[in-house]
C-alpha cells in the first residue's frame, strides 16, 4: 500500500471514530431490563409500555435505556438472560409471564422487577405478602 493511501486510509478512520462513539453514546437516565418468554407477536404491548413510559416524561433512546431480552419460547433461556440484565446493572427488570419472573427473581434480590402478568404472587413463593407490592 502506498503511502498517500495509507495516510487517507488512516485519517478517515480517525475521523469516524469519534463519530460512531457519539452514535453510541450512553443514554443518561435510568436503564429498564425487559426480560420476556417470546418476543411479541404484535407490538401492542410493547407500544402501551413505551407510551406509559412516555406519559410520565421518559422517552426510549433519550431519557431512558431498554435492554430487551427475549427468550424465544426456550425457557431454560430466561436464567441466563435475567443474570445479563442484572450484569448491564439495570435499575428495575419488567417481566411478563411466571417463567420470566421467576428467572428475575432468582438472578436477583435487589433490583425492584415489575410484572404485569401472574397468578398469585403469594402462592407462587415471589412475596411473603400482597402488601409488600403495595404502593
Amino acid at each position: 500500500m502506498d503511502r498517500r493511501k495509507f495516510i487517507g486510509t488512516l485519517a478517515v478512520f480517525l475521523l469516524a471514530v469519534p463519530l460512531a462513539a457519539e452514535a453510541q453514546a450512553p443514554v443518561k437516565g435510568p436503564r429498564i431490563g425487559f426480560l420476556a418468554p417470546f418476543p411479541p407477536t404484535d407490538d401492542l404491548r410493547l407500544e402501551a409500555f413505551r407510551r406509559g413510559l412516555r406519559e410520565l416524561g421518559h422517552v426510549e433512546g433519550q431519557s431512558i435505556a431498554i435492554e430487551y431480552r427475549f427468550a424465544d419460547g426456550r425457557h431454560e433461556r430466561l436464567p441466563a438472560l435475567a443474570a445479563e440484565l442484572v450484569r448491564l446493572k439495570a435499575d428495575t427488570i419488567v417481566t411478563g409471564p411466571s417463567p420470566a419472573l421467576l428467572a428475575g427473581k432468582q438472578a436477583t434480590s435487589t433490583i425492584p422487577i415489575i410484572f404485569a402478568v401472574t397468578g398469585d404472587p403469594v402462592a407462587e413463593g415471589l412475596a411473603a405478602s400482597l402488601g409488600a407490592w403495595a404502593g
